[in-house]
């Protein structure tokens, strides 16, 4: 089913009083299943309901459920954890993971919710308050939720994004970036000459003491026939070979828009974010110190911890210090005003419970299906007994979720979804420690940054993850911090 609206009367739609002309297709034949007026509320649910039934036997075209296929994937699983000798598929999936087993797991995301559901509940207090006070909803609804959610953050944290982006230089921020990991890793980056496949490409070199370090390709600019979105790639690993040692070197990949005219390129922080992310998996790859080609940097690390060094870099761009230092207006050369940051940082925790609820009630059913389950039986009973399990507001029984869930039946994650929030856990527990460290005007602490180096970054996929981390921080990871920093404390 797919729904047109036109709004071009500019009618009442805040309060729920005008009606809105809409179009209702199938979305496979084309063919017009209703012409009218509807209500903005039971629009939303028409909407709402579309989309949560699509690929199932509820969904406009019942052909298209993939209620059947779920069930013959998750039996060859089982069949396929059996060959192997494994109780279940969850435990074929484990095995290249940080995560001893999928009863660890279900013990982390059980604790996780517990420890998230007061803000979660607050959250939802907060919601049903302010849709019954500003917008006239006196009872909210599963559909309601995006368009209330959405309307209340901007009474609370309105900003432009637009007006931030002007404080953010690419120049700038590169300055910064560089200057931080110069700092906290004891090493130099230097731009350097190479071949590169388009004009717009930088080459760098990094190193410590006058050795070679590692080198990357920086490419920034978004442009035609380039694929969107932003990674990191290893064009060649370290290697201890007979003539020498190869030292890493790394793709780091954005897609920000090129300057224009005489001005230079501008980043929203967003983009500030992902550009701090993706280094983060260049210095995991780079400033590796073991020679063996399948363990050093990124190789041979565990699926649920590659994304630590990654996301524990995200963190330098909400501490206020490091992003005023990197902030220059691009007419007045002035740096972002602490109040716009103030906003930005409330809005980035706004319903953190209601989100990692959300993010557990899939990686719960994600582990149980796949370590628990009977696949001979309906799957749809295990994930109402999840949602009843850690759901603040239920979702409507019609809900399909599962028969859309491409990531663990389509995209690799199957027993495995739960990594996004453990790696989470990793990266707040690891910046924890440079917060506990660091000066009193914050600069972060130098010998702290030189054990993470050590502990996490050098020593690449050559041991445990898990034995990694406690070198670093001296115990197993605690979920106190990502609360803390999430705002659920």
């Amino acid at each position: 089913m797919q729904i047109t609206v036109d709004n071009l009367d500019r009618l009442d739609f805040e309060k729920g009083g005008g009606l809105l002309p809409a179009v209702v297709q199938d979305a496979t034949s084309g063919a017009v299943l209703m012409v009218g007026w509807m209500n903005p509320d039971a629009l939303r649910e028409t909407l709402y309901r579309a989309y949560v039934t699509r690929a199932s036997e509820l969904g406009a075209n019942a052909a298209l459920d993939n209620g059947p296929i779920i069930s013959e994937t998750l039996s060859m699983r089982a069949e396929e954890a059996t060959l192997l000798g494994y109780p279940s598929f969850a435990d074929v999936s484990l095995v290249p993971k940080m995560a001893e087993s999928p009863a660890r797991v279900i013990e982390f995301l059980r604790d996780l919710a517990a420890r998230a559901k007061p803000s979660a509940q607050r959250d939802m207090a907060e919601l049903n308050a302010f849709a019954s006070d500003k917008l006239g909803i006196k009872t909210l609804m599963s559909w309601d939720l995006a368009y209330v959610s959405e309307r209340l953050k901007e009474a609370r944290y309105a900003f432009s994004d637009n007006e931030v982006k002007q404080y953010f230089q690419l120049p700038r921020v590169l300055e910064g970036l560089f200057g931080l990991i110069q700092r906290l890793f004891d090493v130099q980056i230097q731009a350097e000459q190479a071949q590169v496949w388009h004009p717009d490409v930088r080459f760098y070199r990094i190193e410590r003491a006058g050795e070679l370090i590692g080198q990357f390709y920086l490419d920034m600019y978004a442009r035609p026939s380039k694929r969107p979105g932003a990674w990191m790639d290893d064009a060649r690993g370290r290697k201890r070979l007979e003539t020498g040692l190869q030292t890493p070197v790394a793709y780091l990949t954005c897609n920000v828009q090129a300057p224009i005219g005489d001005k230079p390129a501008l980043l929203s922080h967003d983009d500030v974010i992902t550009l701090f992310h993706e280094f983060g998996h260049g210095l995991h790859h780079m400033l590796t110190r073991i020679d063996e080609l399948g363990v050093s940097g990124i190789s041979g690390v565990e699926w649920d911890a590659v994304e630590l060094p990654s996301q524990f870099m995200e963190n330098f761009c909400w501490e206020w210090d490091i992003v005023e230092s990197m902030t220059a207006h691009v007419d007045t050369q002035a740096p972002l005003p602490r109040a716009l940051f103030d906003k930005m940082l409330a809005a980035k925790n706004f319903q953190s419970g209601l989100q990692t609820l959300r993010q557990i009630e899939f990686s719960l059913f994600d582990m149980l299906v796949h370590s628990e389950h009977d696949p001979a039986q309906d799957f749809m009973p295990l994930l109402q007994r999840v949602r009843d399990e850690v759901a603040v507001m239920r979702p409507p029984a019609f809900n399909r979720m599962a028969h859309t869930f491409s990531h663990i039946f389509a995209g690799g994650y199957a027993a495995g979804y739960y990594s996004y929030k453990w790696a989470e856990v990793l990266s707040a527990d690891a910046y924890a420690a440079f917060e506990e460290t660091a000066a009193a005007d914050g600069t972060p602490s130098v010998e702290t940054g030189r054990l993470y180096r050590q502990a996490i970054l050098e020593a690449g996929g050559s041991r445990p993850a898990l034995e990694s981390f406690k070198a670093f921080r001296g115990r197993e990871p605690s979920i106190d911090a990502l609360l803390r920093h999430q705002g659920m404390v």
